[in-house]
């Protein structure tokens, strides 16, 4: 598949220094999955996760941007930091996990989906309604 025949996500001025992007994608077995592109420091500037925390399933972005400080982004519920470009967690209920990884690529400014074990199925999450339970996190946003 060439560039020109991947799906554009967003430019990269749409993804903003301390939140997400989120669109749903369905994986080769045909079940839709949330996904967040969040802003990265390392090269291309943007990493995309399943958008959910490795805990508990829950959404890391609930339909307003995911939660982000100092470079990672964090489960609403528990408060698990996860590493924006690596995904990788080292507190928190989550600890010693890894998000999910999807894979996209940045040409002349846009960020494109680049996994073939994803095809884009449309912009924000599967059910913008539902926010999920609430926060037991000790950190307010």
């Amino acid at each position: 598949m060439t560039m020109t025949e991947r799906t554009r996500l967003a430019s990269l001025d749409d993804v903003p220094d301390r939140g997400s992007v989120l669109f749903t994608a369905v994986d080769g077995t045909g079940t839709e999955e949330e996904v967040i592109v969040v802003p990265c420091d390392d090269d291309p500037g943007v990493e995309a996760w399943v958008n959910r925390c490795t805990h508990e399933n829950y959404r890391l972005d609930r339909g307003r941007g995911a939660a982000m400080r100092d470079g990672q982004v964090i489960c609403p519920k528990h408060g698990s930091m996860f590493d924006a470009c690596s995904g990788h967690c080292d507190n928190g209920k989550a600890a010693g996990t890894t998000l999910v990884e999807v894979e996209v690529a940045v040409e002349d400014g846009a960020v494109f989906l680049a996994d073939d074990e994803f095809a884009f199925a449309h912009e924000g999450g599967i059910d913008d309604g539902d926010g999920g339970p609430g926060s037991t996190s000790h950190l307010s946003f």
